[in-house]
């Protein structure tokens, strides 16, 4: 019942920003972990961010290595919305990006991807000059 529509891909150079957008609709948006995940060709889906519910207000975020320090994820549960703001973009970044549910915990760990129930079509991300 959750649907899951991502936005804001596009192509850019080495070291430019791209905003992703994810928009959700469907169930209690709030009470979701969220999280980011991407793929590219001939590799396997690889875990980008994930922002976790804890209740009342309060939410934790995680990164990879590969991209800390350089993205920030977030959410507007007003909007029902979780973003990707992507910063000094390299070429291994080239991936399809997709946004990703969790709600009903599976107790793999946010990193997982098995831990989401549902998934977004995703958006194409290109870093090339």
């Amino acid at each position: 019942q959750v649907q899951l529509v991502e936005s804001g891909g596009g192509l850019v150079q080495p070291g430019g920003s791209l905003r992703l957008s994810c928009a959700a609709s469907g169930g209690t948006f709030s009470r979701y972990s969220m999280g980011w995940f991407r793929q590219a060709p001939g590799k396997e889906r690889q875990f980008v961010a994930a922002i976790t519910w804890r209740g009342g207000f309060a939410y934790s975020a995680d990164y990879s290595e590969s991209v800390k320090g350089r993205f920030t994820i977030s959410r507007d549960n007003a909007k029902n919305t979780v973003s990707l703001q992507m910063n000094s973009l390299k070429p291994e970044d080239t991936a399809v990006y997709y946004c990703a549910a969790e709600t009903s915990p599976a107790g793999l760990g946010p990193q997982n991807s098995h831990e989401y129930d549902y998934w977004g079509q995703g958006t194409q991300v290109t870093v090339s000059s």
